[in-house]
C-alpha cells in the first residue's frame, strides 16, 4: 500500500552510481563524432563503486539511464538517484563513438559517500621496466615527455598515474587557454590511451585526417585525478 510505497521511495532515493561526471559541450560532442551535445560525461570511476567493474569507463557519454533520456548532465543525479537500490537497469552510453548499452546495479549514496570521501589513490604501484630515455614532442603548443621515473619525481607525479607528460605549455596557446599546465598527464586522446609522445602526435595527425575540428584530451592531475578538455586543432 501507500506505507510501502513511500518506505520504497524513501530507500529508492539514494541511489549511487560511483562515477564523476563533466558536461557534454559542442567541442566534446564534435571531437566523439557525436552529432548533438547531450548527456553527462564520465570524468572518473570511484574505486569500489557500482560501475568499478570495467561497466563503465572514464571517457564514456551516458545519455540513457534506466528508460529516461540524459539530455543535460544535471539530469543524469536526479534519474540515478530515482532508481532503485540493487536493480539491474540498463544504460545508454557511446564509447568511441558507438552507442552500446550495459547492465549497472546502483549502490546505495550512504555507501557511496564513505567510499568517495576515502578516495586517495591507492593504487597497485607498477613496478615496470626503466623507461627509455626521454624524447619530447610539441603540438597544440605543449611540449609533452615520456613519464618515467626522471619526470616523476620532477613534477611529483603519483605512481599510478600513467600517459605522456606535459612538461611546457606555450602562452597565449590553444592549451594554455584551456587551463592546461605542465605537470597534467594525457592519458587519452579521443578516448584512446597514449603512452609515449609519438602516440600523442599519431592520434593529432590520425584526428585532424578525420576532419575533426576539437581534439578531446583525459587529462591526469598529479595524484590522478581526471578531467577532460578539447583543444581546437587549427
Amino acid at each position: 500500500g501507500v506505507v510501502d510505497q513511500l518506505r520504497q521511495f524513501g530507500e529508492t532515493r539514494r541511489g549511487w552510481l560511483g562515477v564523476r561526471i563533466q558536461p557534454v559541450t559542442d567541442d566534446i560532442a564534435e571531437s566523439l563524432g557525436m552529432a548533438t551535445a547531450k548527456g553527462a560525461l564520465v570524468a572518473g570511476v570511484i574505486k569500489g563503486g557500482p560501475v568499478d567493474n570495467g561497466t563503465i569507463l572514464a571517457g564514456d557519454v551516458i545519455i540513457k539511464f534506466d528508460g529516461r533520456d540524459v539530455n543535460e548532465m544535471r539530469d543524469l543525479p536526479r534519474v540515478v538517484a530515482e532508481s532503485t537500490v540493487g536493480k539491474a537497469v540498463d544504460v545508454v552510453i557511446v564509447r568511441k563513438g558507438v552507442e552500446q548499452t550495459v547492465k549497472v546495479t546502483l549502490g546505495r549514496l550512504e555507501d557511496g559517500e564513505k567510499l568517495a570521501s576515502g578516495e586517495n589513490g591507492t593504487a597497485d604501484k607498477d613496478n615496470g621496466d626503466e623507461a627509455p630515455a626521454v624524447s619530447t614532442a610539441s603540438v597544440l603548443g605543449m611540449t609533452v615527455g615520456e613519464l618515467n621515473d626522471e619526470t616523476r619525481t620532477k613534477f611529483g607525479i603519483a605512481a599510478e598515474v600513467s600517459g605522456v607528460v606535459i612538461t611546457e605549455v606555450t602562452k597565449d596557446s590553444a592549451a594554455a587557454e584551456r587551463g592546461i599546465q605542465a605537470g597534467e598527464v594525457i592519458t587519452e586522446i579521443a578516448q584512446e590511451s597514449v603512452a609515449t609522445p609519438k602516440d600523442v602526435m599519431d592520434r593529432i595527425a590520425a584526428l585532424k585526417e578525420q576532419g575533426r575540428k576539437n581534439a578531446l584530451l583525459m587529462l591526469a592531475s598529479k595524484t590522478g585525478e581526471l578531467r577532460f578538455v578539447t583543444i581546437r586543432m587549427d
